[in-house]
């Protein structure tokens, strides 16, 4: 890989460390707060790669709030077991109250991308 993709890889972990406890995001919103708008694949490869660096990578959906990468978690249903001891509600792998739970970077942090 490009040293360029490792760092920005660096960047995603560092934003998916920052997400609050009981709270979730998306793949498009953590691009987006990178300044890499069309870039939520790469988040996703990033987070596939997470385990090993300790970064909560369950609290992370697609834009419907579906458990799309739950499949990169150890056993079957790991990833909705991890938000659900954070109190977000899970039902047929989409987070309910999708709105009131979803944590935005842009409008949370400061911009450090710089």
């Amino acid at each position: 890989m490009k040293p360029e993709t490792l760092n920005f890889f660096d960047k995603v972990y560092a934003v998916a460390k920052l997400i609050p406890y009981g709270r979730v995001t998306n793949y498009g919103a953590i691009a987006n707060y990178l300044g890499a708008a069309r870039s939520a694949r790469m988040v996703g490869y990033a987070l596939n790669g997470s385990v090993v660096k300790n970064v909560p990578a369950h609290r992370v959906v697609n834009r419907k709030g579906l458990l799309t990468g739950k499949h990169h978690f150890e056993g079957t249903n790991l990833m909705q077991q991890l938000l659900e001891s954070e109190g977000i509600i899970v039902k047929d792998n989409q987070v309910q109250d999708f709105d009131k739970v979803f944590w935005d970077p842009s409008e949370s942090l400061e911009d450090f991308q710089h």
